[in-house]
């Protein structure tokens, strides 16, 4: 398998064991590369690499989840049909890991599905701090890190990216298609995006443009939405439900303008 880019970013969610005052430790950062790991229809396995850039050894879990939306939410389920290995890694400071994602069983024709790595930082024994004198022991608290990667496989006929090593028949590349409207739930403004497409969407850098001014909903990351959901995120009351919405698509490098649907 050759190498993947070298594509770094610290994707950690902290997690506070408990919401209290006390002594809080962080023991290990983890880079993860590449962010956006796929298996195209013709890949049996790929690879994604975590570097241990902290100061104390890193000790992680890697699960697989497959990933569904439902009911405006994020659905996790236990699966066997992509396995990381190896589940458990030990890194020590400055040390890279190659995980390896292999799938177990094919994707039906013509479609995606979606995952999630989840990567936890297994706290030891020894990285769990003393607390000051005086201190209830209680109040000491770990700071475990959660790592999400998203991770999507294609059945035959259909891909989702450009690869100079694999000739791609240009009729079978994944594009999302997309439709939203605003509406008003218990006193509070959404928008409702859905894809009706055959791939996801990840969508950046929202915004609205009103009165000759752009009106940003998030800066970066606004959310996914996998091939047949409807997600839904918060806008402020003043958004416009007449004017288009501006979104970057998968990471494309233009805005698309998309109308709200009547």
């Amino acid at each position: 398998m050759r190498s993947p880019s070298r594509r770094l970013c610290a994707v950690g969610i902290a997690l506070i064991a408990a919401s209290m005052s006390g002594l809080v430790q962080a023991a290990s950062s983890v880079l993860i590369w590449p962010i956006d790991p796929v298996l195209e229809a013709d890949q049996q396995a790929s690879a994604l690499w975590l570097e241990n850039r902290g100061t104390e050894t890193a000790n992680l879990q890697v699960r697989v989840f497959a990933w569904s939306q439902q009911g405006f939410d994020e659905q996790y389920q236990n699966q066997r049909d992509v396995i990381g290995s190896p589940p458990v890694a030990r890194i020590e400071p400055g040390q890279k890991q190659l995980v390896r994602l292999t799938r177990t069983k094919e994707v039906p024709p013509g479609q995606e599905q979606a995952y999630r790595i989840i990567i936890d930082e297994i706290p030891s024994a020894l990285q769990v701090p003393t607390p000051p004198e005086g201190k209830n022991t209680a109040a000491a608290i770990r700071f475990q890190m959660r790592y999400s990667v998203p991770l999507f496989a294609y059945g035959a006929g259909l891909w989702s990216r450009e690869d100079a090593t694999r000739p791609r028949d240009p009729k079978g590349a994944g594009k999302p298609e997309l439709s939203w409207h605003k509406v008003n739930v218990a006193g509070r403004s959404y928008i409702e995006v859905r894809n009706q497409g055959a791939v996801h969407a990840r969508l950046t850098d929202a915004s609205f443009k009103q009165n000759g001014q752009t009106r940003p909903l998030v800066e970066g990351l606004l959310g996914y939405v996998l091939p047949g959901a409807t997600m839904r995120w918060p806008v402020p009351d003043a958004v416009s439900a007449d004017q288009p919405l501006q979104v970057r698509i998968n990471g494309a490098p233009q805005l698309e303008s998309l109308a709200p649907k009547r």
